[in-house]
């Protein structure tokens, strides 16, 4: 099965309708408004003068935001739409960034830089295969002492939906939408895989990774999910027979000389 194939025709077909969304605002983020959240706001700090590679990049506006705060950026993503989308955002705004085309381990096995951050966040994991080929992609491309930023959908949703918490070593293949609000009806096929949190762990630890912060958050900062409620200040919540949900994760990692 040629997964990257079935996906990147998905996220061609998602670029399109994501780009006219509310969900994204393109239009606010054209008018200075950045597309970061809090959490990975707060987790990175100041990037002003780093140099920062964004891996699934999508069509950019997570990548061109860290631009605006002074990285020096490099944006990776399957989808030749996205990639060619962001690279047009990047020119009618000014912003400076270089975009790829490229699977994530396909641009494991070419890259040759090093960065002082690597990051990755919402809805970007079930699109691999094997985290332990993503781990190692990561780790050649941070610099001794570089940081790896992770803030990622909880797997636990998942598992309340019906898929599996763990590793099964079979893909979950489905007809889907999309989660925007502007869903045309129309679907793709998507394959995509489970992974428990001790699996990105450890395939981070690994590859010579030190984790230097783990945090669940019961809030999510998008309303992509079925059952979940707005709470004021704070984001979505969902609730299980009267408990939050935990539904984002985050990771801080290091990476530290090999002996």
């Amino acid at each position: 099965m040629d997964y990257l194939s079935i996906n990147k025709l998905g996220w061609d077909n998602r670029t399109r309708i994501h780009l006219a969304s509310k969900f994204y605002d393109v239009d606010g983020f054209k008018n200075g408004k950045t597309s970061l959240n809090p959490i990975e706001l707060q987790q990175l700090g100041n990037v002003n003068g780093k140099s920062l590679l964004h891996l699934q990049c999508h069509f950019g506006l997570d990548s061109l935001s860290w631009s605006r705060l002074g990285a020096e950026v490099v944006g990776v993503d399957l989808s030749s739409s996205a990639i060619e989308q962001a690279n047009i955002l990047k020119e009618s705004l000014g912003l400076k960034a270089n975009f790829i085309e490229s699977d994530v381990y396909q641009f494991g096995v070419n890259n040759t830089k090093q960065f002082d951050i690597v990051f990755t966040s919402y809805g970007v994991l079930c699109w691999l295969p094997d985290l332990s080929a993503w781990a190692k992609t990561i780790s050649n491309a941070l610099k001794v002492g570089g940081e790896f930023h992770l803030v990622e959908f909880h797997p636990f949703n998942d598992l309340l939906n019906g898929y599996s918490y763990f590793p099964t070593g079979e893909p979950d293949i489905e007809e889907e939408g999309t989660y925007t609000e502007n869903c045309d009806g129309s679907k793709s096929t998507m394959v995509t895989w489970p992974h428990s949190i001790s699996e990105v762990i450890n395939a981070l630890v690994n590859e010579g990774l030190s984790i230097e912060s783990f945090f669940e958050y019961p809030y999510s900062p998008y309303h992509c999910f079925d059952g979940l409620e707005f709470v004021a200040d704070h984001g979505y919540q969902m609730r299980y027979k009267g408990q939050q949900v935990p539904l984002v994760y985050s990771i801080k990692a290091r990476k530290t000389a090999r002996i």
